[in-house]
């Protein structure tokens, strides 16, 4: 079973003269319209084709309530969403946990670099070690330079210990 999962980030932003607080928390389907507002964000920000929001929120209504299905939503100290972060585990032969994939992470234009991206990548390396995840994979592309710069500050390789070359992905679509 998932520990419902709360982090607390300070934020660098001055609001009222005081520091704001970002939390972090496991969303629940109740949360699929802010999820599905986020992901459409996300998309449209990066120029992706993407579903509608409504769209995505019907799909992540069902996908909420699934235990192989973890998303992570960080709201500002008046509940304002400003980022999520959405993992999938599958089984593999090669641990006796799952893997763990990272499908999105994602912060609102003007609110990145104040660690609201480390919290939500932190709750997710919390729960796959809960799990016994074996690994946690996430996709980069290879033109979008600072998105790599912070999983690679964060321990993520592309090119592993032993080796010479880079990791790759590759994707058909059906």
């Amino acid at each position: 079973m998932l520990v419902v999962l709360v982090v607390l980030v300070a934020s660098s932003r001055l609001v009222s003269g005081g520091m704001t607080q970002t939390g972090v928390r496991r969303a629940s389907s109740g949360d699929a319209e802010v999820v599905g507002g986020l992901l459409f964000d996300f998309n449209v920000e990066f120029e992706t084709e993407t579903p509608s929001a409504e769209v995505l929120a019907g799909r992540f209504r069902r996908l909420l309530g699934r235990d192989d299905q973890l998303v992570l939503l960080a709201e500002s100290d008046s509940g304002e969403p400003v980022g999520f972060g959405y993992l999938t585990f599958r089984a593999t032969a090669y641990f006796d946990g799952p893997l763990g994939q990272l499908e999105e992470l994602y912060v609102r234009p003007g609110l990145r670099d104040q660690g609201i991206g480390t919290a939500l990548l932190q709750g997710f390396l919390a729960a796959c070690r809960e799990r016994d995840a074996g690994e946690m994979h996430i996709n980069v592309d290879e033109v979008d330079t600072d998105t790599r710069r912070f999983y690679e500050r964060h321990s993520f390789l592309n090119i592993l210990p032993g080796t010479d070359y880079r990791m790759l992905f590759y994707e058909i679509e059906l």
